[in-house]
C-alpha cells in the first residue's frame, strides 16, 4: 500500500498532464528539429520514451517534495523548505535530461548525435517550466495550511471562550438558595399553605436557573420571565420592603444577553442595600435606544455590609468581553445604582458557543 506522502494529489496530476505534453514536444524539437514534422519514428519512439522518463522523473520531484513537506510542515518553515526544495528540483532536472541527451547520443538513438547547445537551451527550459509546476504545488500546499491555520485559531479562540464561559458559570452560586431554605424553614410553621405555594415556586425557578446555566445567551423575553418568578420570592422574603418595576419594548423579546444577568444584578441590588418597609428597594429594569437594557436601583448601602466575592458584575462584565461585545456599563452617584447591558441581536453568537459546547461535550 503506497503511504499517503508517496501519493500525488489532484493539482499536481493535472500539471503533470498539462504540462508534461509541452515539455515533450519542446524537447524532442530540441533533439531533432524539423524531423519531428515529417519522422513517423520520432513520434512512436522518442516521444514515448520522453513521456516515460518524464513521468518517472516528475514522480521522484512529487515525493521529494512531500518527503520535506513532512520534515518542514509549518508555515514558519516555507523560506528554508523552498530553498531544499529548488536545488533537489533542479538536480533532478539536471540529471533527467544529462542521461536523456547522453543515453541518446551514445547509442545514437534514431541518428542523435550530442549538441552542447541544445543541451544548455533544454537545461532552462526544463528547470524554468520545473519551477512554474512546483510554484503552483507549493502554492497550493501553503494555502491549505493557511487555511488550516486560520481554523485552527479559531477552533483555539472558540474553546477559549468555551472555557471562561465554564469557569464563569462555575462561579454562580446564587445565595439566595440559602435564604429561600430559611424562609421556608419559617413559613411551614406559620403558614403552611404559603410555604406550599413558596416551595413550588422555588422549585421552577432553581430549574429555571440550573437549566439557563449551562447556556452562553438566553433571550431577554426569558430572562424577563425568570425574573418576575424570582421577584415573587422576594416578596415572599421581604414583602413590600421590595419592588421590581418593568418598562421593556417588546421589539427586544427576541435579543440576547448572557444567561442569569438580571438574576445576578437584582441579587446584587437586594445584597448590598438596606432592604425595608421604611426604606423600600426599588429595581427599575427597562430599555433604552441603542439596544440597551438598564438595571437601576435606589442607593441606599448598608452600613455593615455583607462579605462579597464581587463575582456578579465581574461575571457579567467578562462574558460581554469573550463575546467581543462592547457596551456593557456600570454608573453610580449618590442616589442611583445603574448597569447598562448591551443586547445582542446577531444570533450568531449562541450558535457559535453552543458548537463547540457540543465538540466538548457530545452527547
Amino acid at each position: 500500500m503506497i503511504k499517503t506522502w508517496m501519493k500525488p494529489s489532484r493539482v499536481e496530476w493535472i500539471t503533470f498532464f498539462t504540462l508534461m505534453p509541452v515539455l515533450t514536444a519542446l524537447l524532442n524539437h530540441l533533439l531533432f528539429g524539423d524531423r519531428i514534422w515529417h519522422d513517423r519514428e520520432i513520434w512512436l519512439y522518442s516521444f514515448t520514451l520522453v513521456y516515460v522518463q518524464g513521468f518517472v522523473s516528475w514522480y521522484l520531484h512529487i515525493v521529494s517534495m512531500h518527503w520535506l513537506r513532512i520534515r518542514l510542515p509549518d508555515l514558519q518553515q516555507t523560506l528554508p523548505r523552498l530553498i531544499l526544495l529548488a536545488i533537489t528540483h533542479v538536480f533532478l532536472t539536471s540529471l533527467t535530461f544529462a542521461c536523456l541527451f547522453a543515453g541518446y547520443d551514445y547509442f545514437h538513438f534514431l541518428g542523435y548525435v550530442l549538441d552542447v547547445h541544445q543541451f544548455k537551451t533544454s537545461i532552462l527550459l526544463a528547470v524554468a517550466l520545473t519551477l512554474i509546476a512546483t510554484t503552483s504545488w507549493e502554492a497550493e500546499y501553503v494555502i491549505i495550511k493557511w487555511k488550516a491555520s486560520l481554523a485552527e485559531k479559531e477552533e483555539i479562540q472558540q474553546m477559549a471562550i468555551q472555557y471562561e464561559f465554564e469557569t464563569l458559570k462555575s462561579q454562580v452560586n446564587p445565595h439566595f438558595l440559602f435564604n429561600c431554605f430559611n424562609t421556608l424553614s419559617s413559613l411551614i410553621s406559620e403558614d403552611p399553605k404559603q410555604a406550599e405555594g413558596f416551595l413550588d415556586e422555588l422549585s421552577k425557578v432553581y430549574r429555571y436557573l440550573l437549566r439557563n446555566n449551562e447556556d452562553g445567551l438566553s433571550t431577554l423575553q426569558n430572562e424577563l420571565r425568570f425574573i418576575q418568578s424570582y421577584y415573587r420570592l422576594l416578596k415572599t422574603r421581604h414583602g413590600d420592603a421590595i419592588q421590581i418595576q418593568l418598562e421593556v419594548d417588546k421589539r427586544y423579546d427576541s435579543y440576547l444577553l448572557p444567561s442569569l444577568s438580571l438574576q445576578l444584578l437584582v441579587e446584587n441590588a437586594v445584597k448590598h442595600n438596606i432592604v425595608s418597609r421604611q426604606q423600600p428597594l426599588v429595581i427599575d429594569i427597562f430599555t433604552m435606544a441603542g439596544n440597551q437594557l438598564a438595571v437601576n436601583n435606589n442607593l441606599q448601602s448598608k452600613t455593615i455590609k455583607d462579605p462579597s466575592n464581587k463575582i456578579g458584575l465581574a461575571n457579567i462584565r467578562l462574558k460581554y468581553e469573550l463575546l467581543e461585545q462592547p457596551g456593557f456599563q456600570v454608573l453610580s452617584d449618590t442616589r442611583n445604582f445603574t448597569v447598562i447591558l448591551p443586547l445582542i441581536w446577531d444570533s450568531g453568537y449562541e450558535k457559535k458557543i453552543s458548537a463547540v459546547q457540543k465538540q466538548i461535550h457530545p452527547q
